[in-house]
């Protein structure tokens, strides 16, 4: 059941209109119950014995004992801690989310549900899962390089001991040396030139801002551009966690100006009506980079528009949507060469393919060296996820 509500869960306002912003009126206990019945129904989740238990007896469904189902599958998603609902139970008597009770001055604020992190890893997990799947087998693991390092496990051939290093002591090849060195006897006389250390394959850690367009037109043209990123965002926080634990992930949301939004809060935001403010989403990224004591940092920014907004000295936002604003531009193309001198990868996943929006995508290629796509929803995810395990092997190389 909550796999088929993953995209209740992420919804991005796409039926919202043009004035749909970061509102939470989707999550309702009333709206949920509306989603699970048409999961119920459409998704043939019942089998035909249940759907006779639950029609009358002229074959429709009887939405009392639909009703009833859908009370109890709510709870089960409460006690399972996937969801949390803020309506009081010790008013009623009954569980949150139940119908029955009459008890006490309704409320003129609807019922609120939020999902919980549980809820989150279990979207997580199914997300990296499905964009894993089609790749086939995948050497996914932590950034392996050709360099050595002193480590717990011994995987390499010892080396001597040098000031720094973990003090991971290869007893035989020491004892060896030091014998080697003033013959056998008791006791062995140890010497600062006798320790040897084991060796292990060094690993990288990379620092990861992903950067989200939430600008008006993801949800413009007929297609919701926006849900699928936040799927990706999903995905590489349960990568991360589970193949890459030294690895850090942080998200940055640009539209009119750019904010840091907590992995929690991926799933309820939405796309509004704004403009895309890509320097100001660089210059957040950037930082928040630089303050990551990392091998690599990179930003993977998802975008399907032109920069059309820029922040003055002043703190005002200029703004203009017609075209590509020659200022806009300098701003923009400044904040990423910052980053490429700050040794920060930009890789652009692009969602549009509008001529001179592949030209400017080209120029900030250019600029940063890293690298671009031009991709769709349906292949969003794989693409970033691929560059994820394994361009940042090739770039450590």
């Amino acid at each position: 059941m909550l796999d088929r509500l993953a995209d209740f869960f992420l919804q991005s306002g796409f039926d919202s209109g043009y004035w749909g912003e970061w509102q939470d009126e989707d999550e309702t206990l009333e709206n949920l119950r509306q989603a699970i019945m048409q999961a119920l129904l459409e998704d043939d989740l019942l089998t035909d014995q249940e759907l006779d238990e639950l029609s009358d007896d002229s074959g429709n469904i009887n939405y009392e004992l639909m009703a009833e189902l859908i009370d109890r599958l709510i709870q089960r998603l409460v006690e399972e801690g996937y969801i949390n609902i803020d309506e009081p139970a010790a008013n009623t008597g009954h569980p949150p989310g139940s119908r029955q009770g009459k008890a006490g001055k309704k409320s003129d604020r609807p019922v609120k549900f939020e999902i919980t992190d549980k809820g989150l890893d279990f979207l997580g997990y199914k997300a990296l899962k499905d964009l894993i799947a089609p790749l086939g087998k995948s050497s996914i693991g932590r950034h392996d390089t050709r360099h050595l390092s002193t480590g717990v496990e011994s995987s390499e051939a010892s080396r001597p001991y040098e000031f720094g290093d973990s003090l991971n002591l290869d007893v035989n090849s020491t004892l060896r040396s030091a014998i080697g060195r003033e013959g056998l006897g008791v006791p062995i006389n140890l010497e600062y030139c006798d320790l040897m250390v084991n060796q292990t394959e060094y690993q990288s850690s990379c620092a990861t801002v992903l950067m989200l367009d939430c600008s008006h037109s993801m949800i413009l043209y007929g297609e919701d551009r926006f849900t699928p990123a936040k799927r990706v965002a999903l995905a590489l926080t349960q990568l991360i966690r589970t193949q890459y634990p030294g690895d850090s992930l942080k998200v940055v949301l640009f539209h009119d100006s750019a904010e840091e939004i907590p992995l929690s809060r991926v799933a309820q935001v939405k796309v509004g009506p704004y403009h895309t403010n890509t320097s100001e989403g660089l210059r957040l990224a950037r930082r928040l980079l630089l303050a990551q004591r990392k091998d690599m940092r990179q930003i993977i920014m998802i975008t399907d528009g032109k920069p059309s907004a820029m922040t003055l000295p002043d703190g005002r936002i200029y703004k203009n949507p017609m075209g590509l604003d020659p200022r806009i531009l300098k701003e923009t193309f400044s904040e990423v060469a910052l980053c490429r001198r700050s040794s920060i990868m930009i890789n652009t996943f692009m969602l549009a393919d509008d001529y001179y929006l592949v030209d400017f995508v080209k120029k900030v290629t250019q600029i940063c060296q890293g690298k671009a796509y031009f991709t769709t929803t349906m292949s969003l995810g794989q693409y970033i996820l691929m560059d994820y395990v394994r361009r940042r092997t090739q770039k450590i190389h």
